[in-house]
């Protein structure tokens, strides 16, 4: 059985505060900046428009692509900007407990973006995620319980 977990509610409303941040920094900034050097403004304000536009996109992504547990592995994603996946034979089960120390290492990718992880998916072997070799994957998802149910779940089917 597959199973979806979304993560937009535990994610997003952080995700907005910096789009709003950036949007008074878009006017503000940009504003006074104008009146020293136009031009200069005019291309600060193209690249921090794109940056606004594409945080926006990003967010809006959230609830079209949620994490997947299903019996083939678990799919982890953060919208359209970055996905993790994980065969269920590679799944070691979810960690107890991390520190914050612990998330900042180079082997655990946190896919939580600025929120602080509420699960983190231990691998059996280290697994290649885009340019980095990873032990763990961290994620702030709305249902922490449900997905550690399917977890066990996955866990049982394939010991």
């Amino acid at each position: 059985m597959v199973r979806t977990f979304t993560y937009a509610r535990a994610v997003a409303p952080m995700l907005w505060v910096m789009v709003g941040l950036s949007s008074v920094e878009l006017v503000v900034v940009h504003g006074l900046l104008a009146f020293w050097r136009p031009w200069i403004a005019a291309a600060a304000s193209l690249v921090t428009g794109g940056s606004v536009l594409w945080l926006i996109a990003m967010i809006r992504s959230f609830p079209n692509l949620p994490v997947i547990v299903g019996p083939d592995g678990v799919t982890m994603r953060v919208g359209r900007f970055r996905a993790a996946q994980v065969a269920a034979a590679n799944v070691a089960g979810l960690r107890g407990g991390w520190s914050a120390e612990t998330l900042k290492q180079r082997d655990v990718l946190n896919m939580a973006l600025i929120a602080y992880p509420n699960v983190v998916l231990e691998l059996r072997e280290p697994q290649r995620i885009g340019r980095r070799t990873v032990r763990a994957v961290a994620h702030r998802l709305d249902d922490p319980a449900g997905f550690a149910e399917a977890i066990e779940a996955l866990g049982q089917r394939h010991d």
